[in-house]
């Protein structure tokens, strides 16, 4: 499938082979899409496997699909009109459980449809901004955002409860972590020892397995998927609308990184497609479509979402740059998110099975932090850099008392891991010589 026709994004190839390249692409980021909405909900108080979680799960899936269409369809400016999948994006978790958890989801989400608004406007000079943001700078919140995650993803896996803490005496029991391992090593096994399409969906192979082994210990509860409607009632704003200045900070900072991400993956979809460098338009447009549909969701309960770096590999392995292709992706997604027992099964997946695909996912997005770091020589002042950055970030998050006497939304964007890190890493970069290592 390396034929040269395809190296344009407006060919769409028959529709016999453009069909299960679609759901390839759907396979690829599926686990990654929800998990999102999982932990976020967690953060919030609601119980895993009811309503309010299964209704963010159904969100994060329509609007994954709404986004991906704006971004491959477009609409005037909106859109790279480039082969680029979107989903629910690991770099606000940090920032939005915090926000959830003190101060509810009606606060996050009002900051996600504002952040996003933002977001939106970032598409007119987004290419005025890139040199705020080296590989430096974009590597290190990447590596924060995974080494956050990491202890929640461990948690999971033990069978920590939805709201972070311990669950009794079955925490770190054999029967859990067994759960937990088979997801991890059936994920690894598919992914290196497959091709094709069951290697791109190792990790949802891997819940699969896993899923099994947990319905047959008897931890799988399908009561909830029982109850669910087989069509979704989309609610705007559900949790209401309440503006906090700090939340919208919060979310601003990190979509701003998030652009950049999406800049480099558009970029990098032209060079793996077509061989050649992305427009400023594609640029601007994937951009524009990024806030769009961050915005969106938002006022429907979805959280925001972001170009997925892992379909770029796709459009890499198979040659083929079809736009089209990742439009009919867009599409299972929206179908999958307009039938809210899709979601139920998805909630109904026991904490372990969940844990052994976010240890490999949540490793995966520090590991991708560290390779874009590599770029980057080690010198002593990137050096310096990157260890105050991190040992200020990480630091109060995993020490949060220490900083007990900021005011509310300052304590929570100060322990969030994230916010810190860019902070400190940009205004470390900006005011430290570049000659230091002279």
């Amino acid at each position: 499938m390396t034929d040269t026709s395809y190296s344009d994004p407006n060919v769409t190839p028959p529709i016999g082979q453009a069909i299960p390249l679609g759901l390839q692409h759907v396979l690829a980021m599926f686990a990654s899409n929800v998990t999102p909405s999982i932990i976020v909900a967690g953060a919030a108080g609601f119980a895993f496997g009811g309503p309010e979680q299964i209704y963010l799960i159904q969100m994060a899936m329509l609007f994954a699909g709404i986004a991906t269409v704006f971004q491959t369809v477009g609409i005037g400016p909106v859109g790279a009109r480039l082969p680029i999948m979107q989903g629910t994006s690991f770099a606000f978790v940090g920032v939005l459980a915090g926000v959830a958890a003190t101060m509810g989801m009606g606060v996050a989400l009002t900051a996600c449809i504002i952040g996003g608004a933002i977001h939106f406007c970032l598409g007119a000079v987004i290419k005025n901004l890139r040199w705020l943001f080296p590989p430096l700078i974009t590597g290190l919140v990447i590596l924060a955002i995974g080494l956050y995650l990491i202890p929640v993803a461990i948690k999971y896996a033990a069978g920590g409860a939805a709201d972070f803490q311990m669950a009794a005496e079955s925490f770190g029991s054999l029967k859990h972590w067994s759960v937990a391992l088979t997801v991890i090593v059936v994920a690894l096994v598919v992914k290196f020892f497959t091709k094709g399409v069951l290697s791109a969906s190792g990790i949802l192979i891997g819940l699969l397995a896993g899923y099994a082994l947990a319905f047959v210990l008897g931890m799988v509860n399908f009561a909830p998927v029982g109850g669910a409607a087989w069509i979704t009632s989309i609610q705007p704003l559900p949790y209401g609308f309440e503006f906090n200045l700090g939340a919208v900070f919060a979310v601003t900072l990190v979509s701003v990184v998030s652009a950049i991400e999406t800049v480099g993956d558009a970029s990098a979809t032209a060079k793996a497609g077509a061989n050649r460098d992305a427009t400023d338009e594609e640029i601007a447009g994937a951009t524009y479509a990024d806030g769009l549909g961050t915005a969106v969701a938002g006022v429907f309960g979805g959280l925001p979402n972001t170009s997925f770096s892992q379909n770029v590999g796709i459009v890499g392995m198979t040659g083929i740059m079809s736009r089209h292709v990742v439009t009919i992706a867009g599409l299972i997604m929206i179908v999958c998110g307009l039938i809210p027992k899709v979601g139920a099964v998805i909630a109904s997946m026991p904490l372990p099975v969940l844990g052994g695909g976010v240890i490999v996912m949540f490793g995966m997005v520090a590991a991708a932090g560290l390779n874009v770091l590599a770029e980057e020589k080690m010198t002593r002042r990137t050096m310096i850099i990157i260890a105050v950055s991190l040992a200020f970030g990480l630091g109060l998050n995993l020490v949060p008392s220490a900083v007990q006497y900021l005011p509310g939304v300052i304590k929570t964007l100060a322990t969030s891991a994230v916010a810190p890190t860019a902070i400190m890493a940009i205004f470390l970069n900006l005011v430290l010589p570049k000659d230091m290592d002279a």
